[in-house]
C-alpha cells in the first residue's frame, strides 16, 4: 500500500511578485508562477505517480497551480475537492499592503511578529495558530483517510496552510514552524507509515 501524500505551494502569484500581503485576496499566478507550476508537474511526472484525488483551496492561485500540474501529468480527470479550510492565512488589515510599507508604518519587529510568530494575529486577521485550527481538522477528516486507504493524494495550497500541515507531518513545535519556509512550486512527497506518521519525505527540486 502506497499511502502517498504530495503537497505543493502554489507558484508565485501576481501579488507575490509585487511584495504584497495576499491572504484571502485572489490574484492569479504571475508568468513565473505558471512556469513554476508546470515544472512541478514535470518533476512529479518523473516519479510516474498517478493520483486518485486532489485537494485545493477556493483561491485562484492554488487552483491554477493544480490545473497546470495535472495537465503536465496528463491526469486532468483527477477528482478535485476545493475547500476554504485550505485557504491561505487571512492577513486582515494587512491584505493588499506592500510589506516594506507595512514595516514603515508599524515597525520591523511588529510586522515580523505578525508574519512569523505562531499565535500573534495581524489586525482583523488570523495567526498561524488560527490557521492550524481550521487546516488540521480538514486534514484529519478529509485528506488523511484517503491516503491511509492507499490512495495517492495531491494537495495544492498555500505557504501558511501547508506550514500547518507540516506541523503534523514533520512533528514540528510552534517554535520550529515559525522558521519554516515552503518554496513556491516545489512538490514535497510524503510516504506515510501504517500509523499515519511519515515513513519518508522527498523534496523535488527547489
Amino acid at each position: 500500500m502506497d499511502r502517498i501524500l504530495v503537497i505543493v505551494r502554489h507558484g508565485q502569484s501576481e501579488w507575490n511578485s509585487r511584495n504584497l500581503f495576499t491572504g484571502w485576496k485572489n490574484p492569479d499566478l504571475s508568468p513565473l508562477g505558471v512556469d513554476e507550476s508546470r515544472r512541478a508537474g514535470r518533476e512529479l511526472k518523473k516519479l510516474d505517480l498517478y493520483f486518485n484525488i486532489a485537494f485545493t483551496s477556493v483561491l485562484l492561485r492554488a487552483q491554477h497551480t493544480l490545473d497546470l500540474i495535472i495537465d503536465e501529468l496528463g491526469q486532468t480527470d483527477v477528482p478535485t475537492i476545493r475547500d476554504r479550510a485550505l485557504n491561505e492565512r487571512h492577513y486582515g488589515d494587512l491584505s493588499g499592503l506592500n510589506k516594506d510599507e507595512a514595516r514603515e508604518q508599524w515597525g520591523e519587529e511588529q510586522v515580523r511578529l505578525w508574519r512569523r510568530s505562531y499565535d500573534v494575529a495581524p489586525p482583523g486577521g488570523e495567526s498561524l495558530k488560527d490557521t492550524v485550527g481550521r487546516v488540521l481538522p480538514f486534514y484529519c477528516q478529509r485528506i488523511l483517510p484517503r491516503a491511509m486507504r492507499g490512495e495517492r493524494v495531491l494537495v495544492s495550497a498555500h505557504g501558511n496552510s501547508l506550514r500547518a500541515l507540516a506541523m503534523v507531518l514533520d512533528q514540528l513545535t510552534p517554535e520550529a514552524v515559525a522558521g519554516l519556509e515552503i518554496a513556491t512550486g516545489v512538490p514535497i512527497v510524503y510516504r506515510l507509515a501504517a500509523d499515519s506518521t511519515v515513513a519518508s519525505k522527498l523534496v523535488l527540486g527547489g
